[in-house]
């Protein structure tokens, strides 16, 4: 019997911060769950987080080295007999629209672990992130539960400005990461998309703390004010750089890469102005996109911008890429540079969109070997096209 639609109504009902207890109810009563837990990925997606009441020194999971690392990595449904015991715990993605949020581990006698019912915990598990996604409206428990650390204030105000860190349609995938994740302070990344475009956007607030933070913040505001109200993106940078400007009068200034996507044809605008960098992967060759530099917004009053423009095809892969990527510098001094960005390009190929930033990342940390205070940011977005339309990409 399929109990899904009680479950659903249940836990749509339930607290926002309520919804692992009632879900453990529920699948106790309607499965006989043994146990239900859930583990969230925290910031800097290096380790799952139980979510729970604190209860010691218990350590998080490791993505890599566990199995529910296993399942967050692959995206697919695992199981495991559980050791010394007449039990099965099954690994459940909670993912929203690309997004990876967790894994949902749910243990089942095993008689009663059937494989018709993987089916319906996934579901459950795709439920329970949606409505995370809601409840964070009017809780911390789950923002709080994803912490391996105190976020610094700065870093706060740039993870609540976020989008999210991953997004999937037909047309295309999104991943992006920031770091150091617990003390970000002036890089950005934002995006929306309806039927027809998808605007993609790289900022980099100049300075450090709270003053980056807050010139970041007015920056992508005002590139989202003027989004909204329908305006191309030369003239969203404009309205921007004039918002900056009007406020600091071109002592503060921000960098910024616009991107507006056709979703029927391929066709990109863009608008380089100021540091982030925009490479392509086509096939096996990577290439960095000789753009039109102009000038960052905020530096001059009434500053104009152009577009440019470009072409994407199925298969093409795009990483828009802050100055804390391109100029780290190894223990010997050495820039990361263009090579050594294009080998960690290459190296991530097979991987999804998802996932590369941070696999990127984490290269250039073993390049850099030591710890820096310098904000790094990487967005990889894959385009698949519109298939089914005749114009094609």
């Amino acid at each position: 019997m399929n109990r899904r639609p009680d479950i659903e109504t249940a836990v749509r009902a339930a607290a926002p911060h309520a919804l692992l207890e009632t879900l453990r109810t529920l699948l106790a009563d309607a499965y006989g769950a043994l146990a239900v837990e859930l583990h969230l990925a925290d910031y800097g997606l290096r380790v799952l987080k139980r979510l729970g009441p604190p209860d010691g020194e218990e350590e998080p999971l490791s993505l890599h080295n566990s199995a529910e690392g296993r399942a967050f990595g692959s995206q697919e449904p695992r199981e495991q007999q559980v050791r010394h015991g007449d039990a099965v715990d099954h690994y459940l993605p909670v993912t929203v629209r690309g997004e990876r949020l967790g894994i949902l581990t749910v243990r089942l006698p095993a008689e009663r672990s059937a494989p018709d019912l993987v089916g319906e915990l996934t579901h459950v598990a795709d439920l329970l992130g949606h409505e995370i996604l809601v409840a964070e409206r009017d809780t911390d428990v789950y923002q709080r539960a994803r912490r391996t650390t105190r976020l610094t204030l700065a870093a706060e105000m740039q993870w609540q400005l976020l989008p999210a860190r991953a997004c999937t349609a037909a047309e295309f995938a999104i991943g992006a990461q920031l770091e150091p994740a617990y003390s970000i302070h002036g890089d950005n990344f934002d995006w929306a998309a309806d039927a027809d475009e998808l605007t993609l956007a790289v900022t980099n607030g100049m300075g450090e703390g709270i003053q980056a933070s807050l010139l970041t913040n007015l920056a992508v505001n005002a590139l989202r004010n003027a989004r909204r109200a329908g305006i191309g993106i030369a003239d969203q940078a404009a309205l921007a750089d004039q918002a900056l400007y009007d406020q600091h009068r071109g002592a503060s200034h921000v960098s910024t890469l616009l991107l507006r996507f056709e979703l029927a044809t391929g066709r990109v605008g863009v608008v380089d102005a100021g540091s982030p960098q925009l490479w392509i992967q086509r096939g096996r060759t990577v290439r960095r996109m000789e753009l039109e530099a102009q000038l960052p917004l905020g530096m001059f009053e009434e500053s104009h911008y152009t577009v440019q423009e470009f072409h994407v095809e199925p298969g093409d892969r795009l990483l828009l890429l802050s100055d804390g990527v391109y100029e780290a510098v190894s223990p010997a001094g050495e820039a990361y540079g263009d090579r050594a960005l294009a080998r960690a390009i290459q190296s991530t190929r097979l991987l999804p969109a998802a996932t590369v930033p941070r696999a990127i990342l984490g290269e250039l940390a073993e390049y850099r070997v030591t710890e820096t205070l310098d904000d790094a940011l990487v967005v990889c977005l894959d385009w698949f096209g519109r298939q089914d339309d005749d114009g094609g990409s």
